[in-house]
Parts: C-alpha cells; structure tokens; sequence
C-alpha cells in the first residue's frame, strides 16, 4: 500500500452556489473564517470595513476574518457567485506569518480563465456533497487559488504588446467560439502573423489558442446541457462543434466525463438564494 500524508496549510469549511432572486441583500456579519467570493454574472457589490468592491463577472474577491462586511443595495436579478469559507492552519489569520510564501493572490481581481474557474468550484461543490470528508476540498481550494495568483501576476501592461495582442485574442474567442475561428481567423481579424499570435498567447495563457477554443465551446456546452432540453448534437453544433463525436472526446479530454456523464453528476449542485 502507498500511503502519502500531505500537510495542508488551511481547512476547507463548507461552499456554495448564490443564485440571486432579484430580492434581499446581503447580511453585516463579522466571521472568524475566510471568505473566496467568485462571480459568474452580474456584479456584487459589498463593503469591508471602510472598503467597497464592486465584483464583477469573471473576478474575485477574499474577505479576511475579524472584518465587518455587508452588501451594499439589493442584489442584482442576474447576480450569480460562488462562496467558500475556509481557514488557516496553526499560524494565525495572517498569510504573512508562514516562512515560506506559497500562494499570491490579490484580495480582488480579474480571473483569466474563468471557465476553468468555475470547473473547479462545481468540482468542489460536487466533492462536498460525498458522505466521507478527504482532503480533496482543500486541494481544490489550493488549485483554485492557484489560478487567481496566475491572474495577478499576468495581466497585461500597457508597453507589453505581446500580452495586449494575447488579450485581444481571448476576447475574440469569448465572442466567437461558436464559429469557425481558429489561430489563422484570429490572426487575419488582428492582422499579424499566425505563429506570432499562437506563441504569445502560449506564454501569456499557458494553453494554445485551439485549447482555449475548446475550453469556450465545453463551457458553453455545459451550460446548455444544465438549463436546454437539447439534443446532445444540437448542444455541439450550437457550441461550435460540427462533429458530435469531436464533441464528446473534447468534452470528455477537458471535464474528464462524457456530456451523459457530466450532466448526471454536475446538475446536484449546494445552491442557496438567500
């Protein structure tokens, strides 16, 4: 038998999903636990202490414990986020406190892969729901705020052309993704060089341009899978994908299921609207 102990350095508590009604708002509260805030759509708007943040679709905010929040207005009627209340390990409340720093992550920012994001919080939410607590929660909280600290340390600089020719790219492909695009549309549509285009975008997302396509696409397929009756190739053909069977082995390559499978698993969700 392998047997590997791994010492973690925070403890998840519990997470959901917030689906707005268009009523309330949200509660004053001082908690003794982390807070991770991801917003899928729409915008929240919540005060800590003497600081507002207005979150938006695609970022993220952490509020630290022993701090006064409350929510700021009503919640939008389009307002969608996920939560996570976690704690720290044997150090304290404060991050600096460990000797060696592991994570950096700003405590509100813009998500580069927001998709990939979302993957990893319905993964959680799905762990959370098994009978037998492990500490795969905790790895799925690490992961995700892996990719928050990717997003601090890549956003794109204003003399950095590269990088600004990468982000053009990404906002095409969120756009366009249902379509025929691909590395040379993207190029022609930015006018530059293919090769250019598709190696820029390697080092500033750390995927390929088609990789990014197919992350869009499964995106899109997943959420038509949860909220249409579609058939499994109109949900394809609407995502972008000519071919059902390409469809699958790039759905099952990035969820790591069949769309059968995933939709079975993923639609038992921890969802809360008040």
């Amino acid at each position: 038998m392998f047997d590997l102990k791994i010492s973690l350095p925070l403890r998840v508590q519990n997470g959901g999903l917030f689906i707005s009604r268009g009523v309330g708002s949200h509660p004053q509260r001082e908690l003794d636990s982390w807070e991770l805030i991801f917003v899928e759509k729409g915008t929240l708007t919540i005060k800590e202490e003497d600081t507002l943040f207005s979150v938006k679709a695609g970022e993220s905010l952490l509020l630290w414990p022993h701090r006064k929040h409350v929510g700021v207005g009503n919640f939008p009627a389009d307002l969608k986020f996920y939560w996570l209340h976690f704690e720290l390990n044997s150090q304290g409340d404060n991050p600096s406190d460990y000797p060696v720093s592991l994570i950096s992550m700003p405590q509100h920012g813009q998500v580069i892969n927001p998709q990939y994001v979302i993957s990893l919080f319905r993964q959680f939410l799905s762990e959370q729901e098994t009978i037998n607590r492990s500490d795969s929660l905790e790895l799925i909280l690490l992961l995700i705020m892996q990719q928050l600290s990717v997003a601090a340390n890549d956003n794109p600089q204003a003399d950095n052309s590269g990088v600004a020719l990468a982000y053009k790219a990404q906002q095409l492909i969120r756009t366009q993704f249902h379509l025929p695009v691909s590395t040379s549309s993207l190029a022609n549509q930015l006018h530059c060089n293919a090769d250019y285009l598709g190696r820029v975008y390697r080092q500033t997302f750390e995927l390929t341009i088609t990789e990014a396509i197919h992350r869009q696409r499964v995106l899109s397929a997943e959420k038509m899978l949860i909220s249409d009756s579609c058939s499994l190739s109109e949900v394809a053909q609407r995502s972008g994908f000519q071919d059902v069977g390409y469809f699958r082995k790039v759905f099952r390559k990035t969820m790591g299921l069949t769309p059968a499978a995933w939709k079975r698993r993923y639609c038992k969700v921890h969802i809360n609207s008040d």
